[in-house]
C-alpha cells in the first residue's frame, strides 16, 4: 500500500503581537494507507496543529501537505472544503452533537452536502450506526445517551460519508477508562476490519497502545516512533 499522507518540510508559524511562534519545524512525515497512528506529546508540542494540517482544517506556513493524492496546501478555500467532506471524518474529544436531533439525524448531517436522497441518507446513517453498535438507539437524542454512546454517534457521523481517513483529537479524553477502552476497541475494529486509516492525537499511553504505530512530538518536531503491532 502507498502513503495516504506525506508531509515535506512543513512549518507552521503564528504571529502574536510582535512575537512569531513556530509551532512546527520543517517536519517530514509519511503515513501509509491502512495505518493507525497515535500522535503523542506534551501540551504545546504541536500534535493538534499537525492533525489539523492533515485534516485540512489549517494550512502550513511552508512545505507540502499531500493527503489522498492531493496537494491540499494548494487548494482554494472552497475546494479544500469539498475535499474535506469527501476524504476526512473528524472525531473530537467533545462530541459536538446537535442536542435537538436524534442520533440518526446527527449522523446524517454530513450527507446534507451530497446529492443523496433523503431515503438514502437515512439508510447510510443506519448503516453507520449499525457499525458502531447503536442501531437500536437511532431515535434517541444525545441527552438520552451515555458519554460513550454519544462518542459512538460521533464516530458514526465521521464514517457515514465513507472517508479516506479518520482524524481523531483526544477521542477518549472525556470518558472513563472502561468506556474509553470500548471506543478505542471500536477504532481498532474500524482500522483492522474495515481498512480505515486513523490518525489519533492522545496524551494517554494506554490509548496509544491500541494504535499500530506511535509517533512522539516535542517542541514542533517528531522525536521518535514506535511500531506497536
Amino acid at each position: 500500500m502507498g502513503n495516504i499522507v506525506s508531509l515535506r518540510k512543513v512549518a507552521k508559524r503564528y504571529t502574536r503581537g510582535k512575537e512569531v511562534v513556530e509551532v512546527l519545524h520543517s517536519l517530514d512525515l509519511d503515513i501509509a494507507e491502512g495505518d493507525f497512528v497515535a500522535l503523542m506529546g506534551p501540551s504545546g508540542s504541536g500534535k493538534t496543529t499537525l492533525l489539523n494540517l492533515i485534516g485540512g482544517l489549517d494550512r502550513p506556513t511552508e512545505g507540502e501537505v499531500i493527503v489522498a493524492g492531493e496537494h491540499i496546501d494548494r487548494l482554494s478555500g472552497a475546494a479544500l472544503a469539498r475535499w474535506r467532506a469527501r476524504h476526512v471524518g473528524f472525531v473530537f474529544q467533545f462530541y459536538n452533537l446537535m442536542p435537538m436531533l436524534s442520533a440518526q439525524a446527527n449522523v446524517e448531517l454530513p450527507l446534507l452536502l451530497t446529492h443523496l436522497s433523503a431515503a438514502q441518507r437515512r439508510a447510510n446513517a443506519l448503516t453507520a450506526l449499525t457499525i458502531v453498535g447503536l442501531a437500536d438507539r437511532a431515535r434517541h437524542k444525545p441527552s438520552e445517551l451515555s458519554g460513550g454512546q454519544q462518542q459512538r454517534v460521533a464516530i458514526a457521523r465521521a464514517l457515514v460519508a465513507d472517508p479516506t481517513l479518520l482524524v481523531c483529537d483526544e477521542p477518549t479524553g472525556d470518558l472513563d477508562r472502561r468506556t474509553a477502552d470500548e471506543i478505542l476497541g471500536l477504532l481498532q475494529v474500524l482500522n483492522r476490519e474495515h481498512g480505515k486509516t486513523i490518525i489519533m492525537v492522545t496524551h494517554d499511553p494506554k490509548a496509544a497502545e491500541y494504535a499500530r504505530r506511535q509517533l512522539h512530538m516535542d517542541k514542533g518536531a517528531l522525536v521518535d516512533g514506535q511500531q506497536v503491532s
